[in-house]
C-alpha cells in the first residue's frame, strides 16, 4: 500500500527536489507551502502516515501547526525539519509529541530512512479510520484501561487522561518490561533509536507526566534507580499515597 505523506515546507527548491524524490521512491505527497493551507489539506482528509513539517513558516510555526493537527488526531505520526539546530526547538518538539527530528541541509536518503523508521515503528496506524473507534482495545495496566488507539488512560475514580504518542509507545514498553530495572539508556535506545542528552531530557519530561498521571491509580508506579533508571511496578496491594 503506498503511504501517504503531508510535506509543508516554503522554500520551493526545497520543497520540490523532496517532493519528486518520495514520489519516486514510492510515497503519495501532498506539498503545502504554508501552515494555513497545510491544516486546512488536512482536515479535509486527515489520513496520512506521517506529516513531514518544517518548523520555520511564512505564516505560523511548524510546532503550532503539529498542536493544531494533534487536537484533531493525538495519534498522528509527523517528523520536523529545521534549518536551527538549537537545544529549546529539539525539546519543543519531543514535548509535542515529534516522532522525529532532521537538520536542513540534509541527505534525501537519510530522510527516507527516518520515514521508513517512523511508519514501520508507529502502531497507531492513521491511514485506516477504522483504528479511532472504541473496538480496537483495551490494555489492562493494573487497576488503568489503556485505549492505545485514543491515547487515554481511564481510571478507576472515573478520571481520564490524554497521551501523547511518545508518552503512550513509552507506557507500552514500560508494561512489557513491568517489575524490573530498565536502565535508561536501554528505554532510549529501544523506543528512539539513539541515547543523547537531548532524549535523556525529554525521557524526563514523559516519565514526569506518566508519574503524575498514577496519582489517580493504586497499584501502579515509576520508581527511581539511582543512577540508573526505572522500575515500572505493578502491584495487586494498593501503594501508599505520600500524606504529606
Amino acid at each position: 500500500m503506498e503511504h501517504r505523506l503531508l510535506f509543508v515546507e516554503d522554500e520551493p527548491d526545497l520543497g520540490n527536489v523532496v517532493k519528486q524524490y518520495l514520489a519516486f521512491m514510492g510515497f503519495e505527497v501532498i506539498w503545502c507551502k504554508t501552515a494555513h493551507n497545510a491544516y486546512e489539506t488536512y482536515i479535509q482528509n486527515p489520513y496520512f502516515n506521517l506529516l513531514l513539517i518544517d518548523i520555520q513558516l511564512p505564516d505560523y510555526n511548524g510546532f503550532e501547526l503539529a498542536e493544531k493537527i494533534i487536537e484533531q488526531n493525538k495519534n498522528q505520526a509527523f517528523l520536523f525539519l529545521t534549518a536551527r539546530n538549537e537545544k529549546k526547538d529539539r525539546i519543543q518538539g519531543l514535548k509535542i509529541g515529534a516522532d522525529d527530528y532532521i537538520n536542513k541541509p540534509f541527505d534525501v536518503d537519510e530522510l527516507v530512512l527516518r520515514i521508513k523508521n517512523i511508519i514501520r515503528r508507529h502502531t497507531a496506524t492513521t491511514i485506516n479510520p477504522e483504528n479511532f473507534s472504541e473496538s480496537s482495545g483495551i490494555v489492562l495496566i493494573g487497576d488503568i484501561r489503556f485505549q492505545r488507539a485514543l491515547l487515554k488512560l481511564s481510571f478507576p475514580n472515573k478520571n481520564e487522561i490524554s497521551l501523547t504518542p511518545r508518552e503512550a509507545e513509552l507506557l507500552e514498553y514500560l508494561h512489557l518490561n513491568k517489575n524490573r530495572i530498565l536502565r535508561r539508556e536501554e528505554i532510549l535506545t529501544q523506543l528512539w533509536g539513539e541515547n543523547d542528552y537531548f532524549l535523556g531530557r525529554s525521557l524526563d519530561v514523559f516519565i514526569s507526566r506518566l508519574r503524575k498521571a498514577f496519582n489517580h491509580s493504586s497499584s501502579v508506579s515509576i520508581e527511581n534507580v539511582y543512577g540508573v533508571g526505572f522500575i515500572f511496578n505493578i502491584s495487586s496491594v494498593p501503594k501508599v499515597k505520600d500524606q504529606n
